[in-house]
């Protein structure tokens, strides 16, 4: 413990006395998690509304336009004892129409070229929840689409699954290239952290002179590079709440259109905490990296030579 606290102590003197040098190791540490931090805050957004609409799930069946209202019958029935439909509504073809110039505002004028309704009939089902819900609506798909009347069958777990692998991309991009930005942090900090080195060469030399263990001798040099992850991580906590804030003031109307009716989340707790954490890493790694060199000072070994 007073191995620590001597660490944090000389470290945090140390960041002080070369501030100024300090100041690019910090920015470095903090653009690398603002880039990584954004990329979480949008993914864990695009991940809630996700689970939103898995858990809303519907599937369509397409009835063609010579169904009989036998065939549409026994559709039904098929559809009520499979148990997990939650509910289903029938869409004639006037009432589709409707709908797509009503949520199409923009387009609706395309359907006046068609000498006919181009749009089928369709029975909308409504997924419950339930143990292996899916592969219970993909047996029910796969029965239903084989009976008469049906052209097609549309579940909306296929375009969730590609949303879903879309987003585990854009995460390894972000993960990607904060990697390499941390990379590049750390290499800042471990060069400020040298300078830091130089200038307290010879009390090194002392304390090596002396016995004092290895942990006095590198511990604040690790403990700075530290010092230096965490203010890094909390300057770019601070700034992706501020954006976060921003942008949900000055976008609100599109945000909650866009993710129906709700708010733009900030990062969880867990998330910010990690975030924190690897700020402290990287500058650790940083530090650590710099403070092998403090070990065995080329003036020392001369002088040990010597004697």
């Amino acid at each position: 413990m007073r191995a620590l606290q001597y660490s944090l102590g000389q470290g945090a003197a140390s960041l002080w006395r070369s501030r100024g040098s300090s100041v690019f190791a910090v920015l470095a540490i903090a653009l690398a998690l603002i880039v990584l931090g954004t990329f979480l805050l949008l993914t864990w957004n695009a991940e809630r509304l996700l689970s939103r609409w898995a858990s809303a799930s519907e599937f369509s069946v397409y009835l063609t336009d010579a169904a009989t209202v036998e065939e549409r019958g026994a559709i039904e029935s098929a559809i009520d004892r499979s148990g997990i439909s939650a509910g289903r509504e029938y869409v004639s073809k006037p009432q589709a129409l409707v709908r797509f110039r009503q949520e199409f505002a923009d387009l609706g004028s395309l359907t006046d070229g068609f000498p006919d309704n181009p749009f089928p009939a369709s029975i909308e089902v409504r997924v419950g929840q339930g143990p292996d819900r899916d592969s219970r609506v993909d047996t029910l798909v796969r029965q239903v689409i084989q009976l008469p009347g049906v052209v097609d069958v549309r579940y909306d777990r296929e375009w969730l699954a590609r949303v879903g692998t879309a987003l585990d991309g854009i995460r390894a991009a972000g993960l990607g290239l904060a990697f390499l930005m941390g990379l590049a942090a750390a290499v800042t900090v471990a060069t400020v952290v040298r300078l830091g080195l130089v200038a307290r060469r010879d009390e090194i030399e002392i304390m090596e002179l002396v016995g004092a263990p290895l942990i006095y001798i590198r511990g604040p040099f690790v403990a700075e590079g530290l010092l230096q992850g965490g203010i890094g991580a909390i300057v770019a906590l601070v700034f992706l709440w501020l954006s976060h804030s921003l942008v949900s003031t000055w976008w609100a109307s599109g945000i909650r259109a866009i993710l129906e009716g709700d708010g733009l989340w900030f990062l969880p707790g867990r998330l910010s905490a990690a975030l924190i954490v690897g700020g402290m890493l990287v500058g650790s790694i940083g530090g650590l990296a710099a403070a092998w060199t403090a070990g065995s000072p080329p003036a020392l070994t001369e002088r040990q030579q010597a004697g």
